[in-house]
């Protein structure tokens, strides 16, 4: 399932915008769920509680206050993985895409063979991140989190919270199982607790430091934590 934003002040365009994305992928008998914003004010106010939650954004750069450009730039400052697309009934600019990483510069209305060489190159991105991100799934609502955003895990019970520079994400789980999902540069400090290594800023008696939160070093993970933290600062 693509999670898709699309993001022109225009409602006209929106909506041939999302017709034309739902004929791609039926095409690709692929599902997409789809998010419209008349703003990028509005679609960055949305993301600033929803990080994670969408995989491509269409934006169109001739928007009122803020224009395209402007909220890509906003946008890579909240979710840098976030795969973005610009739309636009002007050639100008065409270059300035490359600034924020935008993977195509689409005219207005966009062709159906443009859209599929779009959804293909997403599709390769996604593929291409999966060892950089933790998944994980609240409800109906699928996380794609930079793994080197998240500062620790914290389990209680079958609930475990991701906490990431920007907000945090609670999901059903096992520990456990979150440990061999984030894989190398996590470190397990406690029966409840999985550090990212490289978040950690100092260690002090029985607690580790990431920033102003202290948590606590079991004793019996500490030699064994103890000793990555270590390899890590060695090799930062």
């Amino acid at each position: 399932m693509l999670r898709i934003g699309i993001c022109d002040d225009s409602g006209e365009a929106r909506i041939m915008l999302r017709a034309a994305l739902e004929r791609a992928l039926d095409r690709r008998r692929a599902e997409g769920t789809f998010f419209e914003f008349s703003s990028g004010e509005g679609l960055l106010r949305w993301l600033e509680n929803h990080v994670g939650e969408l995989d491509l954004v269409f934006l169109d750069l001739e928007m009122g206050d803020l224009d395209g450009m402007e909220t890509a730039k906003r946008l890579r400052a909240l979710d840098e993985s976030l795969l973005l697309a610009f739309v636009t009934g002007y050639t100008d600019g065409v270059f300035d895409g490359y600034a924020v990483g935008a993977l195509a510069y689409l005219m207005k209305p966009p062709r159906g063979e443009q859209l599929d060489s779009v959804l293909d190159r997403v599709s390769e991105a996604l593929l291409r991140e999966s060892d950089s991100v933790f998944i994980c799934r609240s409800g109906d609502t699928l996380y794609r989190i930079p793994k080197k955003s998240i500062l620790y895990f914290v389990s209680d019970r079958r609930q475990v919270t991701c906490v990431s520079a920007m907000r945090s994400y609670v999901f059903y789980g096992k520990l456990d199982d979150v440990e061999q999902d984030a894989g190398p540069g996590f470190i397990r400090i406690h029966q409840r607790y999985l550090v990212r290594t490289a978040a950690v800023e100092r260690v002090e008696g029985g607690e580790v430091f990431l920033g102003e939160t202290a948590l606590p070093v079991s004793r019996a993970h500490r030699p064994k934590a103890l000793a990555a933290l270590a390899r890590a600062a060695l090799e930062g």
